[in-house]
């Protein structure tokens, strides 16, 4: 079988995990999270940046830094994954679902100001995919309605929105390093982007557990103490080791993914043009990373007969998120704010092709065969 997704692994992480055990600090903060603290803002042109234990835990922190509470509302798709929502439902607001675009099925820009009250607090860009979402649109919104805006770009890294990197244009970002993603820290970890300097400092507090450590350990203050609200939300320094080797090869990692991409891109163009299925769209004004390839096949019913076939060829391919406007909790904690044109439709019909670092070029020809000969095509691929 050949999986939907595979950890990416380079050859340089082992070494580094290895002298992170032999370090005197293995906690969060420790040498490797240092390193990956300026690699990030000296990389990504951010403010500050933290790990963290998950792309989860960033969006939560991002929750706490502006301060959601009980009766705030805030603006998202509802075609994501259920932590997007969740960081804000905990801390007491109401989500406010919106349409996606039926093309890189992002949030809508132009559905979110009729979603917009009194009580909105902020607008979640989710770039589906590594792709942005239209963010001079989504700012300026924010701007004239005096909103804050947070990008999840868990699947973002290395993608850019004229010439900026995904997370730092909105007041806070977050990443993820979990295995699905292009770099991992081991299985789970994520990253904290703060934009917004009057922001910075409160970020580090919250992150540990409502006190000024961080603060402490800089000589900025002679003890520390409780402060604020707060949890444990610091990546421990074997997996910023981890992910440190990673980033010794980024744009390696990052090279072969486009390089798959743009195979799958290439080979399947014969079914946008005769057979309806829709490919990924990458507007003009936008680099992506090649995280994911879907296709969007023409109904429920061809999706789930060409998952079935992939899976009889030994190939996993996949669906994606239901939408949260469907779900039991989803009706609990939001409402959805327009029509329902795109979200559940995408749904229904977005298969995602196994794409990872370490696949080799004969299982991709494999996929591709295996592809083209469930549409119709004549199998020609060796």
């Amino acid at each position: 079988m050949i999986p939907f997704n595979k950890p990416p692994v380079t050859g340089a992480e082992e070494a580094f995990v290895i002298d992170s055990i032999r370090q005197p600090k293995m906690s969060g903060d420790g040498p490797y999270s240092k390193r990956c603290h300026q690699w990030f803002e000296e990389s990504l042109q951010c403010h500050k940046a933290l790990l963290t234990p998950s792309c989860t835990h960033a969006l939560e922190l991002a929750a706490m830094l502006i301060n959601i509470g009980e009766g705030d509302e805030v603006i998202m798709p509802s075609f994501t994954f259920v932590s997007t929502a969740n960081a804000f439902v905990l801390r007491g607001a109401k989500i406010v679902f919106v349409d996606i675009r039926p093309d890189t099925q992002n949030i809508d820009e132009t559905k979110i100001e009729q979603a917009i009250t009194k009580k909105t607090k902020a607008i979640v860009a989710v770039h589906y995919a590594g792709v942005a979402c239209e963010m001079n649109k989504i700012m300026a919104i924010a701007q004239q309605y005096n909103l804050f805006v947070i990008e999840d770009a868990a699947q973002g890294m290395m993608s850019t929105y004229q010439g900026k990197a995904l997370g730092t244009i909105g007041h806070i970002g977050a990443y993820s390093f979990h295995e699905t993603k292009n770099y991992t820290s081991g299985g789970e970890g994520g990253l904290l982007i703060v934009n917004a300097a009057e922001l910075a400092e409160r970020a580090e507090i919250l992150r540990e557990k409502g006190t000024n450590r961080s603060q402490f350990f800089r000589g900025m203050v002679d003890k520390y103490s409780w402060v604020d609200i707060g949890s444990s939300n610091l990546l421990n320094d074997l997996s910023a080791a981890f992910l440190w080797g990673q980033l010794q090869k980024a744009n390696e990692i990052n090279s072969r993914r486009l390089e798959i991409f743009q195979t799958y891109m290439e080979a399947f163009l014969p079914l946008k043009k005769e057979k309806d299925i829709q490919l990924p769209t990458i507007p003009d004004n936008c680099k992506n990373n090649g995280h994911m390839f879907y296709l969007k096949c023409t109904s429920l019913e061809q999706r789930t007969d060409f998952i079935s076939f992939m899976q009889a060829k030994g190939i996993l391919a996949v669906f994606h998120y239901i939408p949260l406007h469907t779900s039991v909790a989803g009706k609990r904690f939001g409402t959805f704010v327009g029509d329902d044109k795109h979200t559940s439709p995408t749904s229904d019909t977005l298969v995602r092709l196994p794409l990872f670092f370490n696949l080799s070029d004969k299982d991709i020809q494999y996929i591709i065969s295996s592809t083209l000969t469930f549409f119709g095509y004549e199998d020609n691929v060796q």
